[in-house]
């Protein structure tokens, strides 16, 4: 879709985006991609293995910013005003008398985020899953729309409805229509559904990294695409700027529009539960496309990705074609052609694993994994079975050492095409494992779902005797449940 160049005709040296990249990796952080893009030229596109270029990525809450557009495209047609209640467009559903605040909130006051109150109900693992019924009878009404800001994924959400009941269609087909058939682009893109068929348009939107450069190009571009005016200038000049200031997130996210995010060095972005990010910067005309999942890491990776890219490369940029430096692009190319996903690493084989192969472990008493026994079986190279019963029956995970196995994630009944709902099919996710001695005594396997849905668990397993302390953490929204919480077991 894109032209490819070398860094330097774009006046960026390619030791920058390599020290950029090395940065990252240094940080132990888990990418998938970084992909950069100045003017209508991409000079770099990195993809850690096994991820590539037609990887279909969910973007989690990036997807806000394609509601807030759709939303746009409303305006635009005369369908809505910015400051219409919310409520008229959902009487039909509302089956009480609102509270005064929740009655007077208006569509801008939803795109901005300065909603009556935070409404924290889950509706992934809540028994209600009608987000209309949800929404309009939270109970929390702390204070007039229009004047805190509050960060509200359910609000978007029925932005998202929104536009589906007024324009007749789903928010893709949507997009589809009015945009991305124009500009070739998101032709194998989908959005998941709620739990009642409506398109999950504050966090399920699964594109390509190209596809997230078109839309950011486009809104960079203030609507345009190619010459031709697509959307409303004003619209997008509001969206992308800074309508309500925030300080509680450091100096790399500076305010908030339209559901788009105001970030440092006057550039704006799109910001995704586990750092899926694209950030446009209109001074420099340069766009960052970033997927990873860094949930649970203890660092702030916000600060650590903006400032090593504002510091790396933008604020270094030139307007002038750079000297080419074929040493340096060499060393780019073959940086990003050794990139693999991040997997944990420890120390050589102790004698514990000697002694615990193909032994059998008893769990003492219930656990909240109902996990009732483990082995582990190692097959003498980089590798074993880590082997489990519980409340599903038996299951095996299969882990390399130092490095990731790819394979099925064994827990069935996870979300497929409709989150909040147990699959019957058989559906299991996509993932890697790898697995370390972290000490002689301590053994670690960690696991990273690498599909439509993203997360990782960290299971720790702690030898004295014939006792192990068995702790599993899990990072992920709405699934892994069955692996959170610590046990003891004995070997038998």
């Amino acid at each position: 879709m894109f032209k490819v160049v070398s860094p330097e005709s774009i006046g960026i040296k390619s030791a920058w985006i390599e020290k950029f990249i090395k940065h990252l990796q240094g940080k132990g952080l888990p990418m998938h991609d970084v992909v950069i893009m100045r003017g209508n030229a991409v000079c770099c596109e990195a993809y850690w293995k096994p991820f590539h270029k037609d990887f279909c990525h969910r973007q989690y809450s990036q997807t806000k910013s394609f509601t807030s557009i759709a939303i746009g495209l409303l305006e635009e047609e005369g369908k809505i005003s910015l400051d219409d209640k919310i409520a008229d467009y959902f009487r039909d559903k509302i089956k009480r008398k609102l509270p005064e605040y929740l009655e007077n909130q208006t569509i801008r006051d939803m795109l901005m985020m300065t909603t009556t109150s935070y409404n924290g109900v889950n509706w992934l693992v809540a028994e209600n899953k009608d987000m209309v019924d949800i929404y309009f009878h939270q109970t929390e009404i702390t204070h007039p729309a229009g004047t805190i800001w509050r960060y509200d994924s359910n609000g978007s959400h029925i932005l998202s409805m929104l536009v589906e009941k007024l324009s007749g269609k789903s928010l893709l087909a949507y997009l589809k229509e009015k945009l991305f058939n124009k500009m070739d682009a998101f032709q194998n893109a989908q959005i998941l559904k709620g739990p009642v068929g409506e398109s999950w348009g504050d966090s399920a939107m699964i594109c390509t990294p190209n596809d997230m450069l078109s839309f950011a190009r486009l809104v960079m571009n203030y609507g345009t695409w190619q010459g031709e005016r697509l959307m409303n200038e004003q619209y997008l000049r509001e969206a992308t700027s800074a309508l309500t200031a925030l300080t509680e997130f450091g100096n790399s996210i500076v305010g908030y529009g339209y559901q788009i995010w105001k970030l440092r060095n006057n550039s704006f972005g799109f910001l995704g539960l586990g750092k899926q990010l694209t950030v446009c910067n209109p001074e420099k005309d340069i766009i960052l496309v970033l997927n990873s999942d860094c949930q649970g890491s203890p660092y702030d990776v916000y600060g650590i990705i903006f400032d090593y890219y504002f510091e790396d490369i933008v604020e270094n940029i030139t307007e002038t074609v750079l000297p080419e430096d074929p040493a340096a692009r060499e060393s780019l190319r073959n940086l990003c052609d050794s990139l693999t996903l991040h997997s944990i690493h420890g120390i050589p084989k102790t004698q514990i694993q000697e002694n615990i192969d193909g032994k059998t472990f008893l769990a003492l008493g219930e656990n909240a994994q109902g996990i009732t026994k483990f082995c582990f079986s190692f097959d003498g190279k980089n590798g074993g079975v880590f082997r489990y019963t519980n409340a599903q029956g038996d299951k095996e995970l299969p882990f390399a050492i130092n490095a990731n196995e790819f394979c099925k994630f064994p827990q069935f009944g996870y979300s497929n095409e409709y989150g909040g709902l147990p699959t019957t099919d058989g559906y299991l996710y996509d993932c890697a494992v790898s697995a370390a001695w972290m000490d002689n005594t301590r053994f670690q396997i960690y696991v990273q779902v690498i599909d439509k849905y993203f997360g990782n668990c960290t299971m720790t397993f702690c030898f004295k005797d014939e006792f192990v302390g068995v702790e599993m953490r899990k990072y992920a929204e709405g699934f892994m449940e069955e692996y959170q919480g610590s046990f003891v077991a004995k070997q038998i």
